[in-house]
């Protein structure tokens, strides 16, 4: 990545961590700017998640680890990751009017993770994400044996977590991704 892209991506996210301090309480954007400096490959994630819509922002840091979390906190699902099954054997499994690909594999092309559940209601808690939208979640192994896969929204002021065939998309899923700086 270009250091003059590097200096814009970098204002764009400290211009979203100072705007938002509700997400982190207690964190300064100078500790996270000295973990991504020191994480450049990191930056290319952070890119991609902004370039697709996700507006990626610190949702906190993990306490064994030291890592700061970041969490697509675009209001609805982000824009550039929408109709999209939920993972490859999904994908391969239909045989007719196939999405352009899963939310997994284009996580890990972005070299993310899909938000589980508890992070995903943990994002809920800092506004309100998905009200005309919903994003594929990471699903547990024994569900996705079984065909399903999970997906969360916010409506009615609540947020629920649903199920699905992983096979299915619809313009209006999409995917939160998760980095851990």
């Amino acid at each position: 990545m270009a250091k003059n892209m590097n200096e814009a991506l970098m204002a764009v996210l400290k211009d979203r961590f100072e705007g938002h301090m509700e997400r982190h309480e207690g964190q300064s954007w100078e500790s996270v700017k000295a973990r991504l400096l020191a994480q450049p490959e990191k930056l290319h994630s952070l890119d991609a998640m902004e370039k697709s819509g996700g507006e990626p922002d610190v949702l906190g840091s993990d306490p064994k680890t030291g890592e700061f979390i970041f969490i697509d906190c675009s209001a609805e699902s982000p824009v550039g990751r929408r109709s999209l099954c939920y993972d490859k054997e999904a994908f391969d499994s239909r045989k007719s009017a196939k999405p352009e690909a899963s939310a997994l594999e284009r996580a890990r092309a972005m070299g993310l993770e899909l938000l589980d559940e508890d992070t995903y209601r943990a994002l809920q808690k800092t506004g309100n994400y998905d009200l005309k939208t919903s994003s594929w979640l990471k699903t547990p192994a024994d569900m996705r044996k079984l065909g399903g896969a999970i997906f969360g929204d916010r409506r009615y002021g609540r947020v629920f977590i649903y199920h699905n065939g992983a096979e299915s998309y619809y313009a209006v899923r999409g995917f939160r991704g998760v980095l851990r700086v």
